[in-house]
């Protein structure tokens, strides 16, 4: 049954007023492809090959965590009731049977007391938190001895590089003013930060990889551009490669407690 939304967490974005915008820009298309290949790949190649207990949290569309329902235990969680209403329909067609909760990740400390989870995911999260900091005391409460924690956040040093490519000097001068219609975050956490706070909890780094490496920053779609499986290929090719993982729109860290 799900749980009652709060509006007790004002700073932290509830994509319900742009629910279709979202579904169609992150996941859909090349770009929601490459999301998924990424996170499959480092996902399947770290994960202990028996059932996990898995809380997927500000699960959005819940992509991952439905795939991951098919062989585990899941909970799926959001602050959006609209996006959860939809990973519901996915749900039904996958003809799998997680449970969800509409919440704020904080709310989920009295929803989940004394659950332990195998794996929490917790993707595109952090950079639309009011204190994004303060969630890993979240994740050191909820996760099991030996857990492993997916992070995947957005990398605010694409976004320089990708003005600095495209010429648009003036908004690494003036930032633009926060904008509820768009999918850029007005918060984002560097890698740097996210890594120490990981560091600081004792968890070791099992793999990062960059995602959307190269394939946006790219304003003239030519050769190899024009074929998304080649794209894909790619991505996945270059996306563990340093230096070029470092450049990915998002960043994913699969970390081990």
């Amino acid at each position: 049954m799900n749980q009652p939304i709060s509006h007790a967490h004002f700073n932290d974005r509830n994509f319900n007023d742009i629910a279709d915008h979202f579904a169609k820009k992150v996941y859909g298309g090349l770009k929601g492809q490459i999301r998924l290949a990424v996170l499959e790949r480092d996902l399947s190649e770290h994960l202990p090959n028996r059932p996990l207990r898995v809380l997927d949290v500000g699960a959005g569309l819940a992509q991952i965590s439905l795939n991951l329902a098919t062989r585990h235990d899941v909970i799926i969680s959001d602050i959006s009731d609209e996006m959860i209403q939809k990973a519901q329909t996915t749900a039904c067609k996958l003809n799998v049977s997680p449970r969800f909760i509409v919440a704020p990740y904080q709310e989920l400390t009295s929803l989940l007391k004394g659950q332990k989870f195998d794996l929490i995911l917790c993707h595109a999260v952090l950079e639309w938190l009011g204190e994004p900091a303060k969630i890993m005391a979240f994740f050191d409460e909820f996760l099991a001895d030996d857990g492993y924690l997916s992070l995947c956040f957005y990398n605010p040093a694409s976004m320089v590089y990708r003005n600095l490519i495209m010429g648009n000097f003036y908004q690494l001068a003036r930032p633009k003013p926060a904008d509820n219609k768009s999918l850029t975050p007005n918060n984002p956490v560097s890698y740097d930060t996210v890594k120490s706070w990981l560091d600081d909890g004792g968890y070791t780094t099992l793999c990062q990889s960059g995602i959307r490496v190269f394939s946006d920053y790219a304003p003239l779609k030519r050769g190899g551009h024009n074929n998304p499986d080649d794209v894909v290929a790619m991505e996945l090719n270059y996306s563990q490669t340093h230096p070029f993982w470092q450049m990915g729109r998002y960043l994913h860290i699969l970390a081990k407690r």
